[in-house]
């Protein structure tokens, strides 16, 4: 969850390779044919320079940015031999885990009928243990005395997988994943297909098992497989959303399809947060996917309609995301993390969560809590941070951080309050920066006017 429970996504070249706001490597995407690392079909990248294609093209894993927890690496040109290929397709076979989700699934029915006393986890390997493998595991870590209500609720057992360049799994704070739920149920949500939102999965299927009237259903995607060991087979999915694979092969694939169709396709909703080092790109192209996969649903009518969908991420991205999806909107809802030393709910400045709520849900209808300090703005139809004022001249209310901002007549815009405007830059900045010479070109585009950092196309590098 939170920065997502995905793997943060990214490529690696010869020469390493820093994630996406690294200048000069343009992401081509997923393409026929492309080979596979242990994550599923890898990605296809280019060099570049002044926006042009420079250099061969390459594979690298999809879903892992430091060579050293996937080094998986092809040119696009490379020919390679039957020998080098009977070796990959070893390794990645190798590299899958020891149990299948049927097995899993089979472990845990047996685990649940065991006595308090004999259920046993296995800190350093992740594991549920039968009491025929506590031998094996001797020396390792447990937590014993496994309760009903800690398997019903795994994300606070398992470790979060908090490695930023492979994994970012922060996962939702119990009150950002109370008002998700409560949220999805006023808008008449009946269903929650749940892409790498453990903590909002596991709090829907535990009120599911205990409250009879409760009729929210969610579907768990996430590329953590340790989460197999908890869900049935038609409760999680082991996905990569980087490169829309499912593990399971067509079986998983059926499995969301099952449960998009259910009802007509109708009160459905994805809510996805992916890792924030992930490429905005390659999100978008799954997520089109798995669209595309409810429009399939022919007796919903759902041609002219996109899948309802709350997207997790910072508000710094909005502009790459609308990119993608016009319709989308940014809501001013902070939402925080547990396990996150920055992404907390807070009040002022840097203490508050840079992370947002982007929706195609028309923004009227995304009621905010009062109490957490939101009013409803009715010019622009929408609630928004008390900080944040309608600004006359944009006609909006502009504050992406929950500050109040401030207009600048020559930027013709409203900028951060902390900026001002600088006459060398000709645009708003901090009072320290170092002036750059704007007719230099930036080294993604070529374009004059910005640097690097700032340029409009980072994403696709």
């Amino acid at each position: 969850e939170g920065g997502g429970d995905m793997a943060a996504g990214g490529a690696d070249d010869r020469e390493g390779w820093c994630g996406p706001a690294a200048g000069g490597l343009a992401l081509l995407g997923l393409v026929p044919g492309a080979p596979s690392c242990p994550h599923g079909p890898a990605l296809l990248f280019v060099k570049t320079s002044q926006g042009k294609e420079e250099g061969r093209r390459f594979y690298a894993c999809s879903a892992c940015r430091d060579r050293k927890d996937c080094n998986f690496f092809q040119w696009e040109d490379e020919k390679v031999s039957e020998t080098r290929l009977a070796a990959r397709e070893e390794y990645n076979r190798s590299h899958q885990p020891f149990f299948t989700h049927r097995q899993n699934a089979e472990r845990y029915k047996n685990f649940v009928l065991l006595p308090l006393s004999k259920r046993r986890f296995c800190q350093e390997c992740q594991q549920l243990l039968l009491p025929a493998e506590w031998e094996k595991h001797s020396d390792h870590q447990f937590v014993c005395d496994i309760s009903t209500a800690q398997l019903k609720s795994p994300s606070r057992i398992l470790y979060p997988l908090e490695n930023k360049k492979t994994n970012a799994q922060y996962l939702f704070a119990d009150r950002s994943c109370q008002f998700l739920l409560d949220l999805i149920i006023d808008l008449g949500f009946r269903r929650v297909l749940s892409v790498g939102t453990p903590r909002l999965h596991e709090i829907i299927q535990s009120k599911a098992s205990q409250e009879e009237d409760f009729r929210v259903r969610s579907l768990l995607l996430d590329i953590d497989f340790r989460y197999s060991q908890f869900y049935a087979e038609d409760e999680f999915c082991h996905y990569n959303m980087f490169n829309h694979y499912f593990f399971g092969g067509e079986a998983a694939r059926e499995t969301c399809r099952k449960f998009l169709y259910q009802d007509n396709g109708e009160r459905v909703i994805m809510v996805t947060d992916p890792p924030f080092g992930g490429l905005v790109e390659a999100l978008a192209s799954s997520f089109k996917k798995l669209m595309a996969m409810w429009k399939e649903t022919e007796e919903g009518g759902h041609n002219s309609q996109e899948m309802p969908t709350f997207w997790i991420f910072p508000y710094f991205f909005e502009s790459r995301i609308l990119e993608f999806f016009p319709s989308f909107s940014m809501m001013d809802y902070q939402v925080d993390y547990d396990n996150h030393a920055l992404y907390k709910h807070g009040k002022t400045g840097r203490r508050q969560s840079p992370v947002r709520i982007f929706t195609n849900l028309t923004p009227s209808t995304i009621v905010l809590p009062v109490e957490e300090g939101y009013r409803f703005c009715t010019i622009c139809q929408r609630y928004v941070s008390s900080g944040n004022q309608h600004c006359e001249i944009c006609n909006s209310c502009t504050s992406k951080d929950g500050r109040q901002w401030k207009h600048c007549v020559l930027c013709k815009k409203c900028v951060k309050p902390s900026w001002f405007h600088c006459n060398n830059c000709n645009c708003c900045a901090l009072q320290n920066h170092t002036c750059e010479k704007t007719d230099a070109g930036c080294f993604v585009c070529g374009k004059a006017g910005h640097k690097r950092s700032t340029c409009p196309s980072l994403s696709h590098a």
